[in-house]
């Protein structure tokens, strides 16, 4: 039985431009990394770039998805990195691993905890005291209206992401100086969630009559007026953050 395709147009599973995974490859891997943790890892494209680009470093990916992490494992083998990382199909609360001097945390800090204050303590106790955190969370560019909020995900509040002076306050707050600011692109965010979609769209219009086809439909078309709905509300920042010392 034919099946739609799942995610072949997507590369990196967030908002993120092949040019901005080029600079935050280079900046990160410009403090030669030994070690690198990538916290709710999924398909580690980001952390599999920087180990290429840092012959001497280790990776370690968390997540509790097994086809993700199938997926990354896959790609480690085929680009001859298998040997310098491992993916550990676990929680990542409470996770023994670590300190590394390089930890990625890209839209999955809920994964450490779900209130941000207390997975960024988390971040900071993961970390060694000259590495760097890659955090990659989410803020509202304004507050989101009620009618907004209904037609988002599921239970959507105003509480769920802060703006971005306040996740920034948050991280310093943390034990963090951010190093580097940056925010995901309209554009990027176009790409992001029509590659998620496109597979899945064209399998649609293929296959109408498929049993599969009314609950794939409705799926989808809730995905997609729910992201049109945050599209220049919800915005997701990347911040580079270096560890103050010495508090």
């Amino acid at each position: 039985m034919t099946t739609p395709p799942r995610h072949t147009r997507l590369t990196f599973h967030g908002p993120l431009s092949e040019a901005r995974a080029d600079q935050l490859v280079t900046r990160l891997a410009g403090n030669t990394p030994t070690t690198v943790l990538d916290i709710g890892c999924g398909w580690g494209e980001l952390m599999l770039r920087i180990l290429a680009a840092t012959p001497n470093a280790t990776g370690t990916g968390i997540d509790i998805n097994a086809d993700d992490l199938a997926r990354a494992r896959k790609a480690a083998a085929e680009r001859g990195l298998a040997p310098r990382v491992r993916f550990l199909e676990e929680s990542a609360t409470g996770t023994p691993h670590g300190p590394a001097d390089l930890v990625l945390c890209v839209g999955a800090s809920q994964a450490l905890d779900s209130r941000l204050p207390e997975a960024l303590g988390h971040l900071r106790r993961l970390v060694t005291d000259h590495g760097r955190v890659l955090l990659g969370e989410g803020f509202w560019h304004r507050a989101p209206t009620e009618a907004e909020l209904s037609r988002m995900w599921p239970d959507a509040k105003a509480t769920d992401h802060p703006d971005l002076a306040t996740l920034v306050g948050l991280a310093v707050d943390a034990g963090f100086r951010p190093e580097w600011t940056e925010t995901a692109s309209l554009d990027e965010w176009e790409e992001f969630e029509s590659a998620y979609l496109a597979d899945t769209e064209v399998w649609l219009a293929r296959h109408p009559g498929h049993p599969l086809a009314a609950e794939t439909r409705e799926r989808a078309d809730r995905h997609r007026a729910a992201w049109l709905t945050y599209r220049g509300v919800l915005g997701l920042a990347y911040l580079t953050l270096v560890p103050a010392t010495g508090r």
